[in-house]
Protein backbone atom coordinates (compact mmCIF):
# COMPACT_ATOMS: atom_id res chain seq x y z
CA UNK A 1 0.00 0.00 0.00
CA UNK A 2 1.65 3.06 -1.24
CA UNK A 3 0.60 6.80 -0.09
CA UNK A 4 1.06 9.58 -3.44
CA UNK A 5 4.00 11.89 -3.21
CA UNK A 6 2.95 15.76 -3.99
CA UNK A 7 4.67 15.66 -7.80
CA UNK A 8 2.85 12.29 -8.37
CA UNK A 9 -0.39 11.89 -9.84
CA UNK A 10 -3.65 11.44 -8.17
CA UNK A 11 -4.57 7.70 -7.06
CA UNK A 12 -7.59 5.81 -8.53
CA UNK A 13 -11.15 6.36 -6.50
CA UNK A 14 -12.61 2.73 -7.05
CA UNK A 15 -16.26 1.82 -6.54
CA UNK A 16 -16.46 -1.16 -5.39
CA UNK A 17 -19.57 -3.59 -4.86
CA UNK A 18 -19.73 -4.90 -1.88
CA UNK A 19 -22.33 -7.56 -2.37
CA UNK A 20 -25.73 -8.30 -0.54
CA UNK A 21 -24.12 -8.68 2.46
CA UNK A 22 -21.79 -12.02 3.13
CA UNK A 23 -18.39 -10.96 3.42
CA UNK A 24 -17.36 -13.31 0.77
CA UNK A 25 -20.06 -12.65 -1.58
CA UNK A 26 -17.25 -9.85 -2.60
CA UNK A 27 -15.86 -10.34 -5.70
CA UNK A 28 -12.46 -11.32 -5.73
CA UNK A 29 -11.24 -8.49 -7.67
CA UNK A 30 -13.07 -6.08 -4.60
CA UNK A 31 -11.27 -7.46 -1.69
CA UNK A 32 -8.36 -7.32 -3.68
CA UNK A 33 -8.62 -4.04 -3.70
CA UNK A 34 -9.94 -3.61 -0.32
CA UNK A 35 -6.65 -5.00 0.72
CA UNK A 36 -4.35 -2.54 -1.80
CA UNK A 37 -6.38 0.42 -0.61
CA UNK A 38 -4.73 3.05 1.54
CA UNK A 39 -8.54 4.77 2.17
CA UNK A 40 -11.53 3.37 2.33
CA UNK A 41 -14.87 5.17 2.54
CA UNK A 42 -18.18 2.96 3.37
CA UNK A 43 -21.78 3.48 3.52
CA UNK A 44 -22.27 1.91 6.98
CA UNK A 45 -26.13 2.13 7.17
CA UNK A 46 -26.06 -0.40 4.30
CA UNK A 47 -22.83 -2.27 3.70
CA UNK A 48 -22.09 -5.33 6.67
CA UNK A 49 -19.17 -4.08 8.34
CA UNK A 50 -17.66 -7.98 8.05
CA UNK A 51 -17.09 -6.61 4.66
CA UNK A 52 -14.39 -4.85 5.85
CA UNK A 53 -12.51 -7.83 7.08
CA UNK A 54 -10.28 -7.67 3.65
CA UNK A 55 -9.12 -4.73 4.50
CA UNK A 56 -5.64 -3.95 5.37
CA UNK A 57 -4.48 -2.93 9.04
CA UNK A 58 -3.20 0.19 8.48
CA UNK A 59 -5.74 1.01 6.28
CA UNK A 60 -7.44 4.79 7.02
CA UNK A 61 -11.52 3.19 7.00
CA UNK A 62 -14.31 5.72 6.99
CA UNK A 63 -18.08 5.56 7.13
CA UNK A 64 -20.18 8.11 5.65
CA UNK A 65 -23.73 7.14 6.39
CA UNK A 66 -23.62 11.48 8.14
CA UNK A 67 -21.86 12.67 5.65
CA UNK A 68 -23.42 14.71 2.47
CA UNK A 69 -22.79 14.58 -0.86
CA UNK A 70 -19.92 17.75 -0.68
CA UNK A 71 -18.64 15.73 2.16
CA UNK A 72 -18.35 12.57 0.31
CA UNK A 73 -16.86 14.09 -2.83
CA UNK A 74 -14.24 16.29 -0.45
CA UNK A 75 -13.02 13.20 1.07
CA UNK A 76 -12.83 11.25 -1.93
CA UNK A 77 -10.61 13.91 -3.41
CA UNK A 78 -8.69 14.24 -0.57
CA UNK A 79 -7.76 10.84 -0.42
CA UNK A 80 -6.93 10.35 -3.79
CA UNK A 81 -3.89 13.26 -3.53
CA UNK A 82 -2.59 10.54 -0.67
CA UNK A 83 -2.72 7.19 -1.66
CA UNK A 84 -3.15 5.41 -4.92
CA UNK A 85 -5.50 3.25 -4.23
CA UNK A 86 -9.19 4.58 -2.75
CA UNK A 87 -12.24 2.26 -2.40
CA UNK A 88 -15.64 3.77 -2.27
CA UNK A 89 -17.35 0.72 -1.14
CA UNK A 90 -21.17 0.83 -2.04
CA UNK A 91 -23.82 -2.06 -1.19
CA UNK A 92 -24.84 -4.57 -3.55
CA UNK A 93 -23.69 -3.33 -6.85
CA UNK A 94 -22.35 0.09 -7.32
CA UNK A 95 -24.55 1.01 -10.67
CA UNK A 96 -27.77 0.20 -9.31
CA UNK A 97 -29.87 2.16 -7.06
CA UNK A 98 -26.57 4.20 -6.30
CA UNK A 99 -25.36 7.36 -7.01
CA UNK A 100 -22.24 6.51 -8.85
CA UNK A 101 -22.78 9.11 -11.63
CA UNK A 102 -23.15 12.22 -9.36
CA UNK A 103 -19.97 11.19 -7.38
CA UNK A 104 -18.12 10.75 -10.49
CA UNK A 105 -18.22 13.57 -11.98
CA UNK A 106 -16.41 15.81 -9.34
CA UNK A 107 -13.61 13.18 -9.60
CA UNK A 108 -13.58 13.61 -13.10
CA UNK A 109 -13.58 17.42 -13.43
CA UNK A 110 -10.38 17.16 -10.77
CA UNK A 111 -8.58 14.13 -13.01
CA UNK A 112 -8.39 11.90 -10.33
CA UNK A 113 -9.17 8.32 -12.45
CA UNK A 114 -12.03 6.19 -11.65
CA UNK A 115 -12.69 2.81 -11.87
CA UNK A 116 -16.09 0.57 -11.29
CA UNK A 117 -15.88 -3.05 -9.90
CA UNK A 118 -19.17 -4.87 -9.93
CA UNK A 119 -20.75 -6.68 -6.81
CA UNK A 120 -23.70 -9.49 -6.32
CA UNK A 121 -26.67 -7.36 -6.16
CA UNK A 122 -29.49 -8.35 -3.56
CA UNK A 123 -32.07 -9.36 -6.21
CA UNK A 124 -29.91 -12.61 -7.19
CA UNK A 125 -28.88 -12.59 -3.84
CA UNK A 126 -32.34 -12.84 -2.53
CA UNK A 127 -33.56 -15.55 -5.45
CA UNK A 128 -30.73 -17.42 -3.74
CA UNK A 129 -32.07 -17.41 -0.18
CA UNK A 130 -35.33 -18.11 -0.90
CA UNK A 131 -34.01 -21.33 -3.19
CA UNK A 132 -36.20 -19.64 -6.14
CA UNK A 133 -35.19 -19.05 -10.02
CA UNK A 134 -35.97 -15.49 -11.59
CA UNK A 135 -37.28 -16.62 -14.87
CA UNK A 136 -38.74 -19.98 -16.29
CA UNK A 137 -38.96 -21.43 -19.66
CA UNK A 138 -41.80 -20.44 -21.22
CA UNK A 139 -43.44 -18.46 -18.55
CA UNK A 140 -41.22 -15.47 -17.86
CA UNK A 141 -37.94 -14.99 -19.86
CA UNK A 142 -37.93 -11.03 -18.21
CA UNK A 143 -36.97 -9.20 -14.90
CA UNK A 144 -37.71 -5.83 -13.99
CA UNK A 145 -35.57 -4.09 -11.40
CA UNK A 146 -37.82 -1.14 -9.76
CA UNK A 147 -39.17 0.62 -7.05
CA UNK A 148 -41.70 2.63 -5.85
CA UNK A 149 -41.78 6.65 -6.59
CA UNK A 150 -40.71 8.49 -3.30
CA UNK A 151 -38.81 10.84 -2.13
CA UNK A 152 -37.03 9.92 -5.76
CA UNK A 153 -39.28 10.83 -8.52
CA UNK A 154 -40.13 7.75 -10.88
CA UNK A 155 -40.19 8.84 -14.56
CA UNK A 156 -44.53 8.76 -15.25
CA UNK A 157 -43.61 5.87 -17.84
CA UNK A 158 -42.26 3.64 -15.45
CA UNK A 159 -45.24 3.69 -12.45
CA UNK A 160 -45.29 0.26 -10.88
CA UNK A 161 -48.46 -0.37 -12.09
CA UNK A 162 -47.42 -0.18 -15.80
CA UNK A 163 -44.22 -2.63 -15.57
CA UNK A 164 -46.53 -4.47 -13.17
CA UNK A 165 -48.88 -5.31 -16.04
CA UNK A 166 -46.29 -7.39 -18.17
CA UNK A 167 -46.79 -10.09 -15.50
CA UNK A 168 -42.76 -11.17 -15.12
CA UNK A 169 -40.78 -10.90 -12.82
CA UNK A 170 -40.21 -7.91 -10.72
CA UNK A 171 -37.44 -7.16 -7.98
CA UNK A 172 -38.77 -4.49 -5.61
CA UNK A 173 -35.82 -2.54 -4.21
CA UNK A 174 -36.09 0.46 -1.85
CA UNK A 175 -40.00 -0.02 -1.25
CA UNK A 176 -40.39 -2.59 1.97
CA UNK A 177 -41.77 0.61 4.01
CA UNK A 178 -44.47 1.33 1.61
CA UNK A 179 -45.32 -2.96 1.11
CA UNK A 180 -49.47 -1.96 1.32
CA UNK A 181 -48.74 0.19 -1.72
CA UNK A 182 -47.03 -2.28 -3.52
CA UNK A 183 -49.75 -4.72 -3.18
CA UNK A 184 -51.80 -2.03 -4.39
CA UNK A 185 -50.12 -1.28 -7.64
CA UNK A 186 -49.87 -4.83 -8.23
CA UNK A 187 -53.34 -5.91 -7.65
CA UNK A 188 -54.35 -2.39 -9.79
CA UNK A 189 -51.87 -4.28 -12.62
CA UNK A 190 -54.00 -7.28 -12.83
CA UNK A 191 -52.48 -9.96 -10.66
CA UNK A 192 -54.60 -11.73 -7.99
CA UNK A 193 -54.29 -11.85 -4.01
CA UNK A 194 -53.28 -15.44 -4.49
CA UNK A 195 -50.36 -14.62 -6.33
CA UNK A 196 -47.35 -15.56 -4.55
CA UNK A 197 -44.81 -12.89 -3.39
CA UNK A 198 -41.34 -13.41 -1.48
CA UNK A 199 -39.65 -10.80 0.93
CA UNK A 200 -36.12 -11.48 1.74
CA UNK A 201 -34.44 -8.63 4.65
CA UNK A 202 -30.92 -8.60 4.52
CA UNK A 203 -30.00 -11.15 2.17
CA UNK A 204 -27.23 -13.56 2.88
CA UNK A 205 -26.11 -11.32 6.11
CA UNK A 206 -24.52 -13.25 8.71
CA UNK A 207 -27.71 -14.12 11.27
CA UNK A 208 -29.65 -11.71 10.00
CA UNK A 209 -31.12 -13.11 6.64
CA UNK A 210 -35.10 -13.88 6.82
CA UNK A 211 -37.26 -14.75 4.10
CA UNK A 212 -40.75 -13.99 4.39
CA UNK A 213 -43.09 -16.17 1.86
CA UNK A 214 -46.92 -15.09 1.52
CA UNK A 215 -49.50 -13.70 -1.07
CA UNK A 216 -50.25 -10.57 -2.10
CA UNK A 217 -53.32 -11.12 0.19
CA UNK A 218 -51.17 -11.57 3.68
CA UNK A 219 -47.65 -10.38 2.57
CA UNK A 220 -48.01 -7.00 4.31
CA UNK A 221 -49.10 -8.35 7.33
CA UNK A 222 -46.12 -10.81 7.59
CA UNK A 223 -43.81 -7.83 6.82
CA UNK A 224 -45.50 -6.15 9.80
CA UNK A 225 -45.48 -9.10 12.29
CA UNK A 226 -42.01 -10.00 11.65
CA UNK A 227 -41.34 -6.02 12.06
CA UNK A 228 -39.63 -6.02 8.65
CA UNK A 229 -39.48 -2.47 7.14
CA UNK A 230 -36.28 -1.87 5.80
CA UNK A 231 -33.27 -3.47 3.86
CA UNK A 232 -35.59 -5.87 2.01
CA UNK A 233 -36.25 -7.22 -1.18
CA UNK A 234 -39.79 -8.14 -2.63
CA UNK A 235 -39.56 -10.80 -5.23
CA UNK A 236 -43.13 -11.14 -7.46
CA UNK A 237 -43.14 -13.62 -10.25
CA UNK A 238 -44.99 -16.34 -12.00
CA UNK A 239 -41.77 -18.52 -11.66
CA UNK A 240 -42.23 -18.54 -8.05
CA UNK A 241 -42.59 -21.87 -6.41
CA UNK A 242 -41.49 -23.52 -9.50
CA UNK A 243 -39.39 -26.30 -7.83
CA UNK A 244 -42.21 -28.01 -6.19
CA UNK A 245 -44.77 -27.66 -9.47
CA UNK A 246 -44.48 -30.70 -12.58
CA UNK A 247 -46.90 -28.52 -14.88
CA UNK A 248 -44.19 -26.52 -16.26
CA UNK A 249 -42.73 -27.56 -20.16
CA UNK A 250 -38.74 -28.26 -19.58
CA UNK A 251 -36.55 -26.00 -21.19
CA UNK A 252 -35.25 -27.14 -24.92
CA UNK A 253 -31.56 -26.65 -23.40
CA UNK A 254 -31.34 -30.22 -21.99
CA UNK A 255 -34.60 -32.05 -24.17
CA UNK A 256 -32.69 -34.83 -26.40
CA UNK A 257 -34.81 -34.30 -29.41
CA UNK A 258 -33.49 -30.70 -29.78
CA UNK A 259 -30.23 -30.23 -31.67
CA UNK A 260 -27.33 -28.04 -30.57
CA UNK A 261 -23.92 -27.24 -31.32
CA UNK A 262 -21.99 -30.36 -29.42
CA UNK A 263 -25.56 -32.23 -29.45
CA UNK A 264 -27.07 -33.57 -32.18
CA UNK A 265 -30.95 -34.59 -31.81
CA UNK A 266 -31.78 -38.03 -30.91
CA UNK A 267 -34.58 -39.76 -31.73
CA UNK A 268 -37.19 -40.43 -28.52
CA UNK A 269 -36.51 -44.33 -27.54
Amino acid sequence: MQETSSTQRPGKVWFVGAGPGAPDLITVRGSRLLAEAGAILYTGSLVAETVLQWASPDCEVADSKSMDHAEVTAWLLDRAQRHDTVVRLQTGDPTLYGVLAELARPLDAAGVAVGIVPGVSSAMASAAAAGECLTLPEITQTVIFTRLSERTQMPERESLVSLAAHGCTLCIFLSIERIEAVVENLIAAGWTFEAPVVVVHKATWPDEELVLRGTLSDIAMRCREAQVDRQALILVSPALGARSQNKYRPSKLYDAAFPRRFRPAREEG
